[in-house]
């Protein structure tokens, strides 16, 4: 049986004094976005090449990190299937964006490099291959059309 889960979210952008958008570059490109249920908006603008403000978050931004983060949640939840318990987990994840001379983009890599320290030594190599079920199981993975390649270390901790 399968279940559907709804998410909603609100952009609202306006036009600044003196601005206009009979120009492409007579806008600013900020704005928020307020999800449903949530206490802050998010301070979203265009990435600093496409004439966005660099200190706020931009669309790029989001879904790597939510890339990163939905692989994360898998991987502790085939885990803890696996009875591994785990300490920490980092990742430096990157994203490469192509963009066309039309103006047209899109992501053609994105590289998660997590290091996941966990507690028994015996788990290492079961450790690194559950990264292959997170991905499998990530809904944000599974809704993306370009490759997501894992760079894994496992640490153990030292009591």
């Amino acid at each position: 049986m399968s279940f559907k889960h709804t998410f909603k979210a609100e952009v609202n952008w306006q036009i600044g004094d003196n601005e206009t958008t009979a120009n492409p570059r007579g806008f600013s490109r900020n704005h928020e976005v307020t999800i449903a249920n949530k206490n802050t908006p998010l301070e979203v603008s265009a990435a600093k090449p496409f004439r966005g403000d660099d200190t706020r978050y931009n669309p790029e931004d989001l879904l790597l990190s939510a890339l990163a983060s939905c692989h994360m949640m898998s991987y502790l939840y085939v885990c803890s299937q696996n009875n591994i318990e785990v300490v920490s987990f980092t990742d430096t994840a990157e994203a490469i964006l192509d963009v066309e001379p039309s103006g047209s983009g899109h992501f053609s890599k994105v590289t998660l490099k997590p290091v996941v320290t966990i507690k028994d030594d015996s788990q290492v190599e079961l450790a690194k291959a559950l990264h292959d079920k997170a991905n499998s199981l990530c809904f944000i993975a599974n809704s993306c059309n370009f490759p997501i390649k894992h760079y894994v270390e496992i640490l153990v901790t030292k009591d």
